[in-house]
């Protein structure tokens, strides 16, 4: 049981910390954010204790394997009277950064923390190795809302997802997966995410539009609302339209931003998700508006292109917020009123276009749109 406790409070401890670090681990003024700095080949694993008081803890783990615990941790162990224990840790926030972790302690640490009240879970530079244990009827996970995880590769391969859901409570509501290794699941065995409504798959350039309809498991989304792509390796409007379709989510939101979009002869027109009403096409290098626009959009931002004119009205939708900003357009010609640093807005709906801009912001972490 200590042993169990023990691997709880290690990996109770993931951040990035400078490398002037003096003591393993930190605890700031307020007592809210505690870091650890692992990284010395002899550290002090008492210091993370620390740590049980924070809500907010990294631990930074120098690229260390922790496959030298194996052999002195039970995950199998009846938590007993610890659980109490636990619960009341308050810890809400969990950041891993730079480890090699054997799939069975990093389960047995997530079946600890199912027992506290953990809402936020990232692992950043990551590889999880080994087979995954068979999850017993009882283990259930952390409550999470949000889980983060960038260059994490896996032993298990695209079964990966199926078998890290396993160990989390249904209500996950923002999943982002970034730098995957490579980004596939094994859709049959995947359950559905039934709370999930944003999932944020950039910064995974080799995806494109083929690996994004594999990504996309039809059906296992239902609650889809936003969906990230920013430099994901999407090459034109309609390839990304027919994913979406495909997978038949109910989008609203849709971030396409730094992507080499361009539209080619005779591609097929899109069907845009029927209640899409935000879309984020800056950085993508587009020379003119892109046809087949949505009728009405909230929110359009083409800022940062290659617009070398004004559009005219027949080439957009009704939009409550238009972004231009950055455009060369903006360079040649004097501004009207209605472009007043490159937005147009709808006064009938600028109201609602501001209030759905806040809401995909914080469901995004303010990355929607940058």
């Amino acid at each position: 049981m200590e042993c169990v406790f023990g691997l709880f409070l290690l990996l109770l401890t993931l951040v990035h910390a400078s490398p002037a670090t003096t003591e393993p681990c930190e605890l700031d003024e307020e007592g809210v954010r505690c870091s650890c700095n692992f990284s010395d080949p002899r550290p002090d694993w008492s210091s993370a204790f620390q740590c049980t008081a924070a809500t907010d803890v990294e631990f930074y783990g120098g690229g260390r394997s922790l496959e030298p615990f194996l052999n002195r941790v039970d995950t199998e162990a009846d938590l007993g009277q610890f659980t109490d224990i636990i619960r009341s840790l308050p810890v809400t926030r969990l950041t891993m950064r730079a480890a090699r972790v054997p799939t069975r302690i990093l389960f047995g640490a997530l079946r600890v923390l199912g027992h506290s009240g953990l809402k936020e879970l990232t692992l950043e530079n990551f590889e999880v190795t080994g087979t995954a244990p068979p999850r017993r009827l009882e283990a259930v996970g952390p409550d999470l809302n949000t889980l983060n995880l960038r260059n994490v590769s896996w032993a298990t391969r695209d079964a990966w997802l199926a078998e890290l859901q396993q160990w989390l409570k249904p209500g996950l509501r923002v999943l982002s997966i970034a730098q995957a290794h490579p980004l596939n699941f094994s859709c049959e065995q995947v359950r559905v995410f039934p709370a999930l409504a944003t999932l944020d798959l950039s910064d995974n350039p080799e995806l494109g539009e083929r690996g994004l309809i594999s990504a996309l498991c039809p059906h296992k989304f239902p609650s889809l609302q936003v969906l990230a792509l920013r430099n994901a390796g999407m090459e034109t409007p309609s390839g990304v339209c027919s994913a979406l379709a495909a997978a038949r989510v109910p989008l609203q939101g849709l971030d396409l931003s730094h992507n080499s979009l361009r539209e080619t002869a005779g591609a097929p027109s899109c069907d845009w998700p029927s209640q899409l009403n935000s879309l984020n096409l800056s950085f993508t290098g587009l020379q003119h508006v892109p046809k087949g626009l949505p009728a009405k959009l909230s929110v359009l931002d083409l800022s940062y292109n290659r617009l070398d004119r004004k559009p005219r009205p027949d080439e957009l939708p009704k939009v409550g917020n238009l972004s231009l900003k950055g455009n060369p357009f903006l360079d040649s010609e004097s501004h009207s009123e209605n472009y007043d640093a490159g937005v147009v807005t709808d006064t009938a709906t600028s109201s609602l276009a501001v209030g759905l801009s806040g809401t995909l912001a914080l469901l995004l972490g303010d990355r929607l749109f940058v």
